[in-house]
């Protein structure tokens, strides 16, 4: 039998134990015969599935220990529920085997339901869920955006795209222009007021739900730079927007931060160029972790995704003089038949 299939039936003969006692404390009286079927996978090691019968629905997140630890997913999972952002209620866990059974926030995504006219209402809504999360004050220890795991997330650029898909290594001039690049990055964003940072607040993670949006996938949680969930919300993996519209949705949420006590930067000048480094420390990884996730574990599709994130780099150099270095890396870099990098 397969490992995962293995995995699938341990997770239903758990949740069989679960269950009675689940709906008995949901007052949901007797249980009845369901189907469980995928819900979605994602990138990593998680796989979700929906378990559905008689107009009930659950979730069911399988986190195989120890590639995934889903004890960060329910403490985070708490101090959101608690801050009063939507996130899933966790109605019962085994935290060793990695399973957990959530409610159901709805059926589809943002990513599935936005478009040009809709997307003012659908992003105000996740702006205000983004300014509760944020308004979180920073008591509870959790990890921290430094200078660490800033670095840390740079060098999958370098280390992914450049050596392993490019067959690239740098050295010499080229070497100490990124570790410039890099020290410039990271600086901007240290310098940043802190918040509590979700890390992946895009279209894909959000629910269209009652209250709208609910929140997913917030279990790699730090408190770090204040632009970074804004950033990415508006410059996402699977969809681009005109960047007037980007700067627009920007100030909106500058000026609503501002009304909301959250630390944001005094000037709105100031917060879009924090936003726009942040946003290109978050492209450079992101490029290098959807080569790691063709090379590495397989799964080329990602790789059609990273001329996008060019695009948000290029368009951000060409209104920030000071990533002109950046602009000569990446223009000496070999061009594919499109000529994209």
């Amino acid at each position: 039998m397969h490992h995962e299939d293995l995995r699938l039936q341990q997770l239903s003969q758990w949740l069989d134990q679960q269950l009675p006692t689940l709906f008995a404390a949901e007052g949901w009286g007797p249980v009845p015969a369901a189907t469980l079927v995928p819900a979605s996978s994602d990138a990593s090691f998680r796989r979700y599935f929906r378990w559905q019968a008689e107009g009930r629905t659950l979730i069911l997140m399988d986190a195989p220990p120890p590639r995934e630890d889903c004890r960060p997913f329910v403490k985070v999972a708490g101090m959101l529920a608690e801050a009063g952002v939507h996130v899933p209620r966790i109605l019962a866990a085994n935290v060793e085997q990695g399973f957990l059974v959530l409610d159901d926030l709805g059926h589809q995504t943002y990513l599935e339901v936005i478009n040009a006219d809709n997307a003012d209402a659908l992003f105000d809504d996740a702006l205000t869920a983004l300014l509760t999360f944020q308004q979180r004050s920073l008591e509870a220890p959790m990890p921290s955006y430094d200078d660490a795991l800033l670095r840390r997330e740079l060098q999958l650029f370098p280390e992914w795209y450049l050596q392993h898909h490019l067959g690239i290594e740098l050295e010499g001039e080229r070497l100490a222009a990124w570790q410039r690049i890099s020290d410039l990055l990271i600086d901007s964003a240290l310098a940043q007021p802190k918040v509590l940072v979700h890390r992946d607040y895009m279209p894909r993670n959000l629910m269209l739900s009652r209250p709208n949006p609910g929140v997913l996938d917030f279990q790699d949680a730090v408190y770090g730079p204040v632009t970074y969930d804004v950033t990415c919300l508006f410059k996402d993996a699977f969809l681009s927007w005109p960047e007037e519209r980007v700067a627009g949705w920007l100030q909106r949420y500058w000026e609503r931060a501002r009304e909301a006590g959250i630390p944001v930067q005094d000037d709105f000048a100031e917060f879009h160029r924090a936003s726009d480094l942040m946003g290109v420390q978050r492209h450079l990884k992101v490029i290098g972790i959807f080569a790691r996730i063709c090379h590495r574990d397989g799964k080329p599709k990602y790789l059609g995704d990273v001329p996008r994130f060019f695009s948000y780099i290029e368009a951000v150099i060409e209104r920030r003089p000071e990533l002109a270095e950046l602009g000569e890396l990446l223009a000496s870099l070999p061009r594919d038949e499109a000529g994209r990098p």
